[in-house]
């Protein structure tokens, strides 16, 4: 039997797992697991900072449907990546983080980055100490599948110092497929007298439509319904947004008139305004991939927690006949088009500072049906997330419920990574890029042509503009005004352009295109614009 130290086995682990890279930042505490995956074949993406480490394991475990792994170092390594694990838990993303920990034989005396993860880290993600070398393989292959698990999320195991140098056996045990529950029967049942009869039914289909692989069921469930279908997060791109059930700028006035609205992998959050901006006496149905996932604040018709192409599926069987929705279709499709021309001024405006919709208008019809578009930011990712169509599922990623800005270049990192042939377009605001902007060299360095469009107003717009109508003036949310973030990108080696004339940007981002090199266009945008909100806080 092969031996080897305890980051060997850490690699034949993660070999195992079929995992072909690892996101990190170097730290004296993780060598070994660094020289054991260079041994195995896996790639090291090394970011300039752990935060970074942990959005792109979080990001490749989005688009992938695989575990994402993040290796950082003990003590600030893995504070830094604490907010990654949390955005993680709340897109119930299958991320394995491996910490370092300072050595357990000199515990208490004082050794560089000696601190206890573990309590910090626990009431986010499952955390563990593994306190011996011969438990590394065994622990991070079963950390791996219970990620992967529903309801899913992140996972934590730090190593001693001493555990990842010691001897160990390298045979890592074969990582088992998570099992699959079949829907109860009844639920179906239940879910399907709801829909019978329904005139006016919506589906909302998130995240875990995707991450369940149930893009297909999806559909198939919406066409045997006869159901117009609203997405968010990943969900979108489930249904391609040309299909004539799949809908976007109507779902305000759709939920507030429907008769049936049946969610399906989203919590309902802020985002679907907790249930309570339902029509008065709609039926809600709520299904997801995990009975801890479904909601408890509202009053559900039916509920039914099973992995959703499961459930979907077995839906889209039940359903007897459609319901007689024609009118309610072309109601919304009314809406949907009426909504569209109220916003093709602004997308034809020649204004300058530009508009935000200017810029979707040009980037549009660039994209190419599988391009994967990244958002990290406030009102001008908002505005893409309502201009920018998704037409096939895995193409989009934004921070989701936990907002955490920051996100954008790990996830894009992971976007290059995961899909080489295919475009990949970063939304950044100008706030945003300033969490994270050094990771333009990490772009470079590793030859990963990303396209950044940074939308420059030079105010952080989602809170300036809601703090203003609340007192009357703002603090705290200004920056510098027209800031050369494409001379950033040039000075880190790849490619810049500053665009303040509308009439430049389709241009520019054709080149940016066409660069096969990481490039930012920098946009100078109009800070009185404020994206049209109706969900809040709470």
């Amino acid at each position: 039997m092969a031996r080897g130290h305890g980051g060997d086995a850490a690699a034949a682990a993660l070999r195992a797992l079929g995992v072909p890279h690892v996101f990190s930042l170097s730290g004296g505490h993780v060598f070994p697991i660094f020289d054991g995956c260079h041994r195995a074949g896996i790639r090291v993406i090394d970011v300039r900072h752990e935060q970074t480490a942990g959005f792109a394991a979080e990001g490749w475990a989005r688009l992938t449907r695989s575990p994402g792994v993040a290796v950082v170092t003990a003590g600030p390594g893995v504070t830094n990546v604490v907010s990654p694990l949390a955005q993680a838990r709340f897109n119930r993303a299958p991320v394995v983080v491996l910490a370092g920990r300072a050595p357990g034989f000199r515990w208490g005396q004082g050794s560089l980055q000696e601190i206890d993860h573990v309590p910090f880290v626990d009431p986010i993600a499952p955390a563990a100490t593994v306190g011996a070398a011969a438990d590394v393989a065994r622990r991070i292959v079963a950390a791996a599948t219970d990620a992967a698990t529903p309801p899913r999320g992140p996972v934590f195991l730090d190593f001693p110092l001493e555990v990842l140098f010691d001897d160990a056996e390298l045979d890592a045990p074969e990582p088992a497929p998570p099992a699959a529950a079949a829907p109860d029967a009844g639920a179906v049942d239940a879910v399907a007298r709801v829909l019978a009869g329904a005139r006016r039914p919506v589906v909302v289909a998130g995240s875990n439509v995707w991450l369940d692989r149930a893009e297909h069921a999806l559909r198939a469930f919406a066409r045997a319904a006869r159901a117009p279908v609203f997405t968010n997060g990943q969900g979108r791109g489930c249904i391609p947004a040309d299909d004539e059930l799949a809908f976007a700028r109507s779902r305000s006035r759709a939920l507030r008139a429907a008769d049936v609205v049946v969610v399906a992998g989203t919590p309902l959050d802020f985002r679907l305004g907790f249930g309570a901006s339902f029509a008065p006496g709609a039926a809600i149905v709520h299904l997801d991939s995990h009975e801890s996932l479904l909601a408890r604040h509202v009053d559900c018709e039916a509920a039914l927690a099973a992995p959703l192409d499961a459930a979907l599926g077995a839906l889209a069987a039940a359903v007897e006949r459609p319901c007689d929705s024609k009118e309610w279709l072309a109601e919304l499709r009314a809406t949907e088009d009426a909504k569209r021309a109220e916003a093709a001024a602004e997308a034809c405006s020649d204004a300058a500072p530009i508009h935000p919709l200017r810029v979707f208008a040009e980037l549009v019809p660039l994209l190419e049906r599988d391009a994967v578009v990244v958002g990290d930011g406030g009102d001008f990712v908002s505005y893409a997330g309502r201009e920018i169509p998704s037409y096939e599922p895995g193409c989009w990623l934004d921070p989701g419920p936990f907002g955490c800005l920051g996100c954008g270049f790990g996830y894009a990192l992971a976007a290059r990574l995961a899909h080489p042939g295919r475009q990949v377009v970063l939304l950044l605001g100008d706030g945003a890029f300033g969490f994270a902007g050094m990771e333009l060299e990490t772009l470079v360095r590793h030859g990963l042509p990303v396209v950044c469009v940074v939308g420059n107003n030079g105010i952080w717009g989602l809170e300036k503009h809601p703090m203003r109508a609340l007192y009357g003036y703002d603090v705290a949310a200004d920056l510098r005004p027209g800031i050369r973030y494409d001379e950033v990108a040039e000075a880190f080696g790849g490619r810049g352009e500053l665009v303040t004339d509308p009439a430049e940007l389709r241009g520019a981002l054709e080149r940016a295109l066409a660069a096969g090199e990481p490039a930012l266009v920098n946009v100078v945008t109009d800070p009185s614009v404020a994206y049209p909100r109706s969900a809040n806080l709470a």
